[in-house]
């Protein structure tokens, strides 16, 4: 007998969630998708599997920390912008105070080999996670040769020859399409698609309530809300400090590194290396290896090692503040604008992207964005 369909869940219950989530993701992209997959398309039906994948490839094609923006865009579909934004400030806050604290341990001369001990067992824990969703999600994305052949072909190339990320996407993108119209069973352009909001995996989701609708009065206000809100904050900064103190220089170069932070933490962390050890001598290489590794170490997004920069940044060059008070005012405004434009890009796409999925071209381009994203993915826990 089928499983009667689950009521969808109230903001509350959805909220204690992602509170939850935001403390037990660790793993890495790869590991945190895989639990809200678990837990929200599997165990909990409260996404059906096609609006999941339609919304991580949407997320694989923007700059910034993907899991991160996948959790902020179904927090939205069920329950409006509240939603989103309690799903992806959840995400991240258990992670930025969990990473304050090691980065002043770090700065007071503490030591890192109870940390080590510590995630031992959980990093080994996290490989298994990883593998099963990449099975999971793997047999029912490659459902014929050609997807078999473009998740491969995404992995080899990234693993083997470090192809950029977004060469990988664009590339899938294409060949879906092009797929689609000489080979149409091999990228099928309207598997997955909905029917009257059922699911299509076999115990049916919950019934979402229709996606807001995309109106130019609300393609202007959330940019311009959104833009207020990031640069704010750093033009006060820079009247208050100037904009030569570490904080305001900080907020723009950061500004300017969310926008570029295509393929995640990895394809950014050789320009952020370069700028803040280099450029504009912030902290030194080893430094920046340590608060790698204990982003890698915490939940929350990889991205993070951002925020440890921000610190220790500001720590050794703060200026007319004390080097705590820099410290912290370094961080919050890295954080501040690392994240705020992944608000912005879901807020502004959400609407579109279950249309797109229904369009027959850009389906099949999703399509082979899903077989190349489980190649991608692999790359991720092999590394």
């Amino acid at each position: 007998m089928p499983e009667s369909q689950p009521t969808p869940p109230t903001f509350l219950v959805a909220l204690r969630y992602w509170i939850k989530l935001g403390f037990i993701s660790f793993g890495g992209p790869a590991g945190q998708i895989s639990m809200m997959h678990r837990e929200l398309v599997e165990t909990r039906r409260w996404i059906d599997h096609k609006r999941f994948m339609d919304a991580l490839n949407f997320c694989m094609l923007l700059p910034g920390p993907e899991a991160m923006q996948l959790a902020t865009y179904l927090g939205w579909r069920m329950h409006g912008a509240k939603g989103g934004i309690a799903a992806g400030v959840m995400f991240v806050l258990p992670s930025m105070f969990i990473l304050f604290a090691l980065a002043w341990l770090a700065m007071v001369g503490g030591g890192f080999a109870w940390l080590d001990a510590l995630f031992l067992g959980l990093m080994a824990a996290v490989i298994a996670i990883v593998a099963q969703a990449i099975w999971r999600i793997g047999k029912r994305a490659l459902a014929t040769p050609a997807l078999w052949a473009v998740a491969a072909a995404a992995f080899t190339a990234i693993f083997a020859f470090n192809v950029s990320f977004v060469i990988i996407i664009l590339t899938a993108a294409a060949i879906g399409v092009a797929g689609n119209r000489i080979l149409p069973a091999m990228f099928p352009g309207t598997a997955g698609k909905h029917d009257g909001g059922k699911n299509t995996t076999p115990a049916a989701a919950c019934e979402l309530p229709p996606a807001p609708t995309a109106t130019w009065k609300r393609s202007a206000r959330i940019p311009a809300t959104c833009l207020a809100l990031w640069a704010a904050p750093v033009i006060a900064i820079a009247l208050w400090l100037g904009w030569q103190s570490v904080p305001a220089q900080q907020g723009v170069f950061f500004s300017k590194a969310a926008m570029v932070t295509f393929g995640g933490a990895y394809a950014v962390l050789p320009y952020v290396a370069q700028q803040a050890v280099e450029t504009h001598a912030w902290l030194t290489h080893p430094q920046m290896m340590t608060g790698l590794a204990l982003a890698e170490s915490t939940p929350g997004p990889l991205i993070m090692v951002l925020q440890y920069v921000g610190f220790v940044g500001a720590w050794q060059n703060p200026g007319e503040l004390s080097p705590l008070a820099a410290a912290t005012l370094g961080a919050a405004i890295t954080t501040w604008v690392t994240f705020l434009p992944c608000f912005w890009f879901i807020l502004l796409g959400g609407p579109h992207i279950e249309r797109l999925g229904d369009m027959p071209r850009v389906s099949a381009a999703l399509t082979a964005l899903t077989a190349a994203v489980v190649g991608l993915i692999l790359n991720l826990a092999v590394r």
